[in-house]
Formats: structure tokens, C-alpha cells, sequence
């Protein structure tokens, strides 16, 4: 280990030995490193093919090409997948039997995107259904990168080893402290904690993170009270251990791509380009006990109507097969990163139009999937998607090892494009630039509840549990009136002045809003309990 790594060194320093490199990343990626040991491997599942079924998805796309012309057929699908979603004329069971099929799926992404009329109608339609659903909140987190150190050779990703621009970095216990405290001054609760496949920042290490994280306080009330993940594949005996912690809420991990050739180009090289091991993540997520698990893709690197199929699939066979599909989606687009060919070049680009549609088109297919939306997209394209179905985002996001506590020194275009004037590793390119205070404001302003609940991942409203919940409709019942107890929270400790005002005036309004007499009561005891000091109380 310690000759390739000097091998590697040795090619950085010297220009000439490119592929003098690349052998050494194979040699280090395949032959001597694994970030997660399999330590129960008689644990039997489905192949890849069987579960991503590529003929499958091409047919449906043929298939529904002359259905997508025909105003009629999709008005039908769109108000089936409303009727579905709001219980009509179906029995509770499977979550997608009350979604879209594949061939339904498959129409609408095959429908003109510039047909305003129709269009129109997919938006109102996913709009409708989020709202029934999830209601006006927006759940809010913040990401934290640990490490972008990196053995795989990602062609879209900055942190690749072949990168030898900027600088690596892991946060060691006081640096991570420091982040995390800076995150907890902002008001957030919910961390979406990130590194990178390395030797350097191995599991071991990354499990004393989560703890770290998890006992950070600050005044006047800091606290995490949820860890999302989003790390390398892992073993079912490491997600065991990372169940173990006590401290992880939704584990995800993004395919990137499901179109297996494409896949294979974008990873060259690293544990990363095992396409079979990947696909089956989640699999051994749920048999190791992490029940929450997010899907996703990057938007770019294939065509985008295969992609929102092939997450079709995938979550109908984790619903079928464990009884709760994913928690999450995620839907970011490539946006351009520090020597990463396909970032800078992007093989398949979707347009706004597309996106907005594709978006629209996966609130109707899983309608019980929370979608995620991240600060690679501009404050205008996240502001409108939010009116198609996104029900959670990101807030005054870096995505640089150490960024946080730094953020005092850097100025607003070096926070937009922080690999031209900060010499850091970034993942990629923001494109939202506000605060966690400037977006809470603008959600409130838009008639938004900005949540920080934790609720249901501390009361064990999770994986299969949950599902039934939200199938039933009822989830609101818990998730509103715990959005505007934590608001009341950030209000009272961290919003400016007009925010705070601002706020105030949501929560009246809103609270006249829940339906039941007795759940009114119960929440005005507690808004007098957090004004008289208590915090993180909910239902």
C-alpha cells in the first residue's frame, strides 16, 4: 500500500506520468483498498438486470411515443395519478400501485414539454398531490463534507483522483466541531454528512464523525438532531454498525447513472465502478436495519427519460421486496466541476423545460417519496420548482471540506464559483448563493412553512412505518404542526428581525388551518413551553 501510494505522489509531482497515474489508481482502487469488508456474505439477492431492466424501459419509451401526442390519454393519466394519490377509487397498499406505472411514466416524459396547456396541467397536478400529501412545509438541511479525499475516477466529480488541482482536505475532531457549530448558529438540525472513498478518512473514522456530530452543542440552542448519510456502498454488516450509532437517519447513496454502459465510462477506475455491487446498496441497507435509504441520479449523464424510469424501477422493487420504497429522491444536474471532463462538457443536457417536466413527472409517479432539490440550481429554477412537487433543500450550502468556518473571509462570486478564486476541492458549482436566513425568508414570503422536524425518525415513524402512515394521508396530521414548532424555534434563536416578523405571521395563519380542535390545544401548550425556554418538542 505504501508503494502505490508513493507511485501516486510521484505521478502528481511530475506532469509526464499520466499514465503512470492511471495504473496506480488501478492498482490502489482494485486490488488493495475496499472502504466497507463484507463480513456476512451468504446474504442472497436479486441480480442488477432484474431489478433495472433496460429492454424493458427502451420498449416503454417506443411504445408510448403516438400516446404522448394525444391530449386526451394524458389528461387520463394525470387525473389517475391524482385519484391514486388521494386515495380515490383504490385500496391502500403498495405506494405505487398508487403512483404510475412504467408505461404510464413513460408517456408523460415522452410528451411535448413546450405543450403549455398540458404541461400547465402536469404542474398543477404534482403541485395538488404534494400539497395533499406533505402539505405547504419544506424541510430544510445543510450538507457537511468531511473528506474529499477520493480513490475512484468519477468523470463528472471534482474529488477524483486524477484531480491534482486545489487541495485535499479531511476535517479532523476540531475542525469538524467547528463546522458543525457554525451549521447549528445558522438554526439548522438536519445535516446531510458527505466524504469521499479513501484510505485516508477509512469507515472507522467516519463513525467517530457521526458521533462527533451528534454531541456537538452551541448556545443559545445548537443541537443535530438528525444525520442523514451519504457515503461509499457499504457491506450489511457495516450498515449493522452504522444502524448502531443511533444517530443515522436516511442513508443515500446515488447510482449516478443506471444505464450500465454509461456507468461503466464515468468510472474508469475505483470500487465505485462495480455496477451490480452499487445497484444492490440498498438491498443490504435494509437487511443490515437502515430502513430510510434515498435514490438518486445525476441529470446529464444519460438520457433523462431512462433515468426517471430506471428510478422507477428500482423503487417499485425495494417497495415490493421490503415493503417502502425510498424516503428520498434526488434530482441534481451536472453543473461544472474542477477537472471533471463530463462536468465541463456535459454528455446529456437537460434543459429547464425537461427538468421542470422530469420533476413534475416524479412527484406523480412516487407520490409518498420526499424530492430533494440541492443548491446546484439557481434561487429562480428552485423557487418554481417548488410549486411542482420538491419537498425538501438544501440551505446556505458549501461544498468544500472545512467551508463553513471560513465563509467569513470569501466574498458572494467566490461562494458561487469557489474554485477561481479559493484554492479548495469543491464538489461542484453552487448556484444558489443565499443564506439559510435569506431562504427561509423568501419560503415564508412565499406562503412556505420551513421545517426542521426530526419527529418521525426519533419516533420510529420510518422505512415501512411511515408508509403506511402517508399512504393513509395522515402524516400531515404529525409533520404540520411539528413544522411550525420548530419554526417557532429558529425564530426565537437565530432569524433576523424580519424574518422573525415574518414567521410569526405564517404560524398564526397556519395554525388556524389544522383541522382538529384538540391537536390546536395540544399545540398551544407546547409554543408556550418553547417561549418559556424548552426546545424540541413535538408530536
Amino acid at each position: 500500500m505504501l508503494a502505490v501510494k508513493n507511485l501516486i505522489s510521484t505521478a502528481i509531482r511530475t506532469p509526464q506520468t499520466k499514465s503512470l497515474l492511471n495504473n496506480s489508481v488501478n492498482l490502489l482502487s482494485k486490488r488493495f483498498y475496499a472502504w466497507s469488508i463484507e463480513r456476512e456474505p451468504n446474504h442472497k439477492f436479486k441480480k442488477a438486470n432484474e431489478i433495472i431492466r433496460e429492454k424493458e424501459i427502451y420498449e416503454a419509451l417506443e411504445n408510448t411515443k403516438e400516446d404522448a401526442k394525444n391530449p386526451e390519454i394524458i389528461r387520463n393519466i394525470l387525473k389517475k395519478a391524482k385519484d391514486r394519490a388521494l386515495l380515490k377509487n383504490i385500496v391502500a397498499g403498495s405506494e405505487y400501485v398508487q403512483g404510475l406505472t412504467i408505461e404510464e411514466t413513460a408517456t408523460l416524459l415522452n410528451m411535448d414539454s413546450k405543450n403549455k396547456e398540458l404541461t400547465d396541467l402536469l404542474f398543477k397536478t404534482a403541485f395538488d398531490i404534494k400539497e395533499r400529501i406533505y402539505g405547504n412545509r419544506i424541510v430544510l438541511f445543510a450538507p457537511l463534507y468531511i473528506s474529499n479525499y477520493c480513490v475512484n475516477s468519477c468523470t463528472y466529480c471534482s474529488f477524483r483522483i486524477q484531480n491534482t488541482h486545489g487541495t485535499r482536505a479531511l476535517l479532523e475532531k476540531e475542525d469538524l466541531v467547528k463546522e458543525v457549530s457554525v451549521l447549528q448558529r445558522q438554526g439548522h438540525k438536519r445535516l446531510l454528512v458527505l466524504t469521499g472513498e479513501h484510505p485516508k478518512y477509512p469507515f472507522e473514522k467516519f463513525l467517530e464523525a457521526v458521533k462527533i456530530i451528534s454531541e456537538v452543542r452551541t448556545p443559545p440552542c445548537g443541537e443535530i438532531r438528525r444525520i442523514n448519510v451519504e457515503i461509499p456502498m457499504l457491506s450489511v454488516s457495516d450498515f449493522r454498525r452504522l444502524k448502531n450509532t443511533n444517530v443515522i437517519g436516511t442513508y443515500t447513496l446515488f447510482q449516478e447513472t443506471y444505464h450500465r454502459e454509461t456507468f461503466r465510462r464515468v468510472h474508469p477506475h475505483g470500487p465505485k465502478s462495480n455496477y451490480e455491487r452499487r445497484v444492490l446498496t440498498f438491498d443490504r441497507a435494509q437487511v443490515g436495519g437502515i430502513d430510510d435509504v434515498g435514490l438518486g441520479v445525476l441529470f446529464g449523464l444519460y438520457d433523462y427519460k431512462f433515468e426517471v424510469l430506471a428510478l422507477l424501477q428500482h423503487a417499485q422493487h425495494l417497495d415490493k421486496t421490503y415493503k417502502a420504497g425510498p424516503h428520498t429522491l434526488s434530482i441534481p444536474r451536472i453543473q461544472p466541476a474542477d477537472n471533471a471532463p463530463d462536468a465541463m462538457k456535459t454528455p446529456y443536457p437537460v434543459n429547464d423545460d425537461d427538468f421542470r417536466k422530469l420533476v413534475a413527472i416524479l412527484r406523480c409517479a412516487v407520490p409518498y417519496t420526499g424530492m430533494i432539490l440541492s443548491t446546484r440550481e439557481s434561487t429562480k429554477m428552485r423557487n418554481q420548482l417548488l410549486n411542482m412537487g420538491i419537498s425538501q433543500m438544501s440551505a446556505g450550502s458549501r461544498t468544500d471540506v472545512g467551508a463553513y468556518h471560513r465563509d467569513t473571509s470569501r466574498k458572494a462570486d467566490e461562494l458561487l464559483h469557489p474554485n477561481t478564486k479559493y484554492n479548495s476541492t469543491s464538489q461542484f458549482t453552487l448556484n444558489d448563493p443565499r443564506n439559510t436566513d435569506q431562504v427561509i425568508k423568501d419560503l415564508i414570503e412565499s406562503g412556505y412553512v420551513p421545517s426542521f422536524c426530526t419527529a418521525c425518525y426519533r419516533e420510529g415513524r420510518t422505512g415501512e412505518a411511515f408508509m403506511n402512515i402517508a399512504k393513509k394521508g395522515d402524516i400531515h396530521n404529525f409533520c404540520h404542526p411539528n413544522s411550525l414548532l420548530t419554526l417557532q424555534e429558529y425564530l426565537n434563536d437565530y432569524a433576523s428581525d424580519k424574518t422573525r416578523e415574518l414567521g410569526k405571521e405564517l404560524i398564526s395563519k397556519e395554525e388556524k388551518l389544522i383541522p382538529s380542535k384538540i391537536r390546536i390545544a395540544a399545540l398551544k401548550k407546547k409554543q408556550k413551553r418553547i417561549e418559556a425556554g424548552e426546545r424540541d418538542l413535538y408530536f
